[in-house]
């Protein structure tokens, strides 16, 4: 409360890029590709295809989805198509706030890392994608989209090469249908930035 009797908010806050649900610029892997105010709107927004590897990660904490899981979706649901947002969904949001559960690990630091266990997109399916289904986006509901012991970063720089942003740390992706739902990813626009808070909502049909 204010001495004129009404009440006032104000806050400062200091945030690492690449915490929590945020957006992965290619920049991040990509010397001179798109920084987060770079990207175009139109990449933000799009109809989701969600690749289900649940059971799959359920029995390998560091399985790697792969070019036959995104064939088997396409079996399923029809080809993925271009104006695309591919979401990853292993289950592992569900795990969050334990740290162990989630990330393999409750160390913190750069000792952490060798410790570091979690789903992700095989480097193939990477590669399969960007060639073969030039998306606008793709997300997942883990920590990175390489998985937690990759040391060479493959996936990343494979799509971050072809200017093909990430969403990271997404939660809740069990309420969308395999097709059908849009999505609108909103990243703070950080000028020059290689990643950002990521406001990721989905627009169910």
């Amino acid at each position: 409360m204010t001495p004129e009797g009404f009440y006032y908010a104000a806050n400062n806050f200091f945030a690492a890029e690449h915490g929590g649900t945020h957006l992965d610029a290619p920049v991040h892997f990509a010397r001179g590709a798109q920084t987060v105010d770079e990207i175009p709107l139109e990449r933000f927004v799009g109809p989701a295809v969600v690749v289900d590897v649940v059971a799959q990660a359920e029995r390998d904490r560091d399985y790697q989805v792969t070019v036959d899981d995104l064939l088997r979706v396409e079996r399923e649901q029809g080809q993925i198509p271009l104006d695309a947002v591919l979401l990853i969904r292993t289950g592992f949001s569900r795990r969050w706030p334990d740290t162990a559960q989630y990330l393999g690990t409750a160390e913190r630091g750069p000792q952490a890392v060798r410790n570091l266990h979690f789903p992700g997109l095989h480097p193939d399916a990477a590669r399969w994608l960007v060639v073969n289904r030039p998306i606008k986006a793709i997300g997942i509901d883990t920590a990175s989209i390489d998985y937690g012991q990759s040391t060479l970063y493959e996936s990343h720089r494979a799509l971050f090469e072809r200017n093909v942003p990430a969403f990271e740390n997404l939660a809740a992706l069990e309420r969308l249908p395999p097709r059908g739902a849009l999505i609108v990813a909103l990243p703070m626009k950080i000028g020059g930035g290689s990643g950002a808070p990521l406001r990721a909502v989905a627009i169910l049909p």
